[in-house]
């Protein structure tokens, strides 16, 4: 018997509109000899077919779905397919770094495909894709031409999946200590010649933050990177630099780098020397971020555009108050510093915040600033993050730019 996630009466909706979480508490039971990372039919009360995926009782998420029709069996052909399309829809995007599989935004729940260069680098989050996984990475060697692929698993999210982290070489090369990846800048007019229009990055993929670097960011990078031009900036949560060299590359008169991490300004420094700028000791500080904002408050310190990319703050519903008050202190204090006509451009990659909360944080921080603030650009993510319609929470990553007056 083909085993059955069985739904409690009413709680179709979701599934019928093809969203591909099943929660724990909509399900009655489950059915027939079907073990954790199993494939699964979904149905309803009265046994009609809705869905199939794969399923594991220890997660919230107890089911994630793959297909909604009947006909679909989830096997070989279907994941190879699923890898193709993926990576088809980016055979436009000219990068030498790209996401190529974006988890449930294409299909393929649990699994994140990362490429730099000659690499790819691949997140198995949960059961189901891990069971599958090495055929997985079979078939991304035969679709795409890298000389390795390396795994960076050693995410919290397994932990929820009763899986361990992990991370190393999957197939072919162990990729070097870093990858040297290219930006498109920002162009400033054709009597610029060649100024402005390739950044370059060195990106650690076994070490660094996520699979190595905030792919995610590409196009913000250069699109804040137009209010930069011949001001001072302070980067905020800086990580290896990214919104600095760029915005260096525009034209910025100085960009200040604050993070925590004195490994990642260490990278920092070396990307801001990779494209011809010789940082100063004080445009590389390590330190807490809110710490240093009162810092800069109380010695006058200001700036004329600020970039506040802090991590993700909200990982469950219980953590969004508390994750709200830190938002709006950060804002505020930032644009106390901020001189006048001056830009904050402010993100938050927490999905459980949604844009609609992000913005009204952002007001009570204007408020509270004292400081009127105009919204002259929203930013989001690009096209190798695509948002599902059937599934919001894809939308993560939210930014604002704002103009603050007086």
């Amino acid at each position: 018997m083909t085993g059955r996630v069985v739904l409690k009466a009413g709680r179709e909706k979701p599934v019928r509109q093809k969203h591909p979480w099943v929660f724990s508490g909509a399900i009655q039971r489950i059915d027939g000899d079907v073990e954790d990372g199993g494939i699964a039919d979904v149905v309803s009360t009265q046994g009609e077919f809705l869905a199939r995926g794969y399923v594991n009782r220890r997660s919230q998420i107890t089911a994630r779905l793959l297909t909604w029709d009947e006909d679909e069996a989830i096997d070989s052909t279907f994941w190879r397919s699923r890898l193709e399309r993926a990576i088809r829809s980016r055979s436009t995007l000219n990068a030498t770094a790209c996401r190529l599989v974006n988890a449930e935004s294409d299909g393929l729940p649990g699994l994140v495909v990362d490429r730099y260069g000659a690499w790819l680098v691949v997140q198995a989050l949960t059961l189901g894709v891990e069971r599958v996984k090495q055929e997985l990475v079979g078939w991304l060697v035969g679709l795409v031409d890298v000389q390795g692929v390396y795994e960076r698993s050693d995410v919290d999210v397994r932990e929820k999946e009763g899986l361990a982290q992990t991370a190393g070489v999957l197939v072919g090369a162990a990729p070097p200590d870093v990858i040297e990846i290219v930006e498109r800048g920002l162009t400033l007019s054709p009597s610029d010649g060649e100024r402005g229009e390739v950044v370059r990055f060195l990106v650690d993929v076994k070490r660094g933050h996520k699979t190595g670097f905030y792919l995610d960011q590409r196009e913000n990078r250069r699109k804040v990177a137009a209010y930069c031009i011949g001001a001072e900036v302070l980067n905020l949560f800086s990580y290896t630099g990214g919104f600095a060299v760029h915005a260096l590359s525009a034209g910025a008169h100085r960009a200040v780098n604050v993070d925590s991490s004195a490994e990642a300004l260490m990278l920092a420094r070396r990307n801001l020397a990779l494209n011809g700028f010789e940082a100063r000791d004080d445009d590389l500080v390590e330190g807490d971020v809110f710490s240093l904002l009162r810092k800069y408050r109380a010695e006058g310190r200001t700036f004329d555009v600020i970039i506040l990319d802090p991590p993700k703050f909200v990982h469950t519903v219980g953590q969004i108050e508390r994750a709200a008050r830190a938002y709006k202190d950060l804002n505020r204090v930032a644009m106390q510093i901020l001189r006048p006509g001056g830009f904050l451009v402010t993100f938050s990659c927490s999905g459980l915040v949604s844009p609609d909360l992000f913005q009204k944080i952002v007001f009570g921080a204007s408020l509270d600033a004292g400081r009127n603030a105009q919204i002259v650009a929203k930013l989001s993510q690009p096209s190798d993050h695509p948002i599902l319609l059937s599934f919001p929470e894809a939308e993560y990553l939210k930014g604002l730019v704002c103009r603050v007056g007086g």
